[in-house]
């Protein structure tokens, strides 16, 4: 099973706004928001809520990605998140989450006791390329007991 068919298995929101996982690796996540009417806003295209849950979760999905084996020891949880909405966005979007540290540095981190951040920033784009929306969550990986 792919993260991506993971995530829509497990986490109701993912299944609600129909999100589809288009790449995840320890790299980058790219998933997209088909364009739906009941998640219009006001001006016709996908409202701000949406848009920030399909943001969050290319996030979420780049972070099982790049540090899933270290589950059995760590759990990942989003410490903060900052939205910046760039131009208006019409029709199916696209978010594509990169991490903003290296993945080793924060393991080498978690492997010395500390409990690491890292941000992941995610660029979230219209069919036409234009960026729509940029988003930074950071993350900590909360070492069990």
């Amino acid at each position: 099973m792919s993260i991506g068919e993971m995530l829509a298995a497990t986490v109701p929101m993912v299944r609600t706004l129909n999100l589809e996982y288009l790449e995840t690796t320890p790299e980058r996540a790219v998933l997209s928001l088909p364009d739906q009417g009941e998640f219009h806003n006001h001006i016709g295209g996908p409202h701000a809520g949406a848009m920030f849950t399909l943001a969050e979760s290319a996030s979420g999905a780049i972070v099982l990605a790049a540090f899933g084996d270290q589950l059995s020891r760590a759990v990942p949880l989003a410490v903060s998140a900052e939205i910046a909405y760039k131009k208006v966005a019409l029709g199916p979007v696209r978010a594509t989450a990169v991490l903003g540290r290296p993945a080793a540095d924060v393991v080498a981190e978690l492997d010395a006791g500390k409990r690491p951040e890292f941000p992941v920033t995610v660029a979230i784009t219209r069919e036409d390329g234009a960026v729509t929306g940029e988003m930074t969550v950071v993350w900590t990986l909360r070492p069990n007991g």
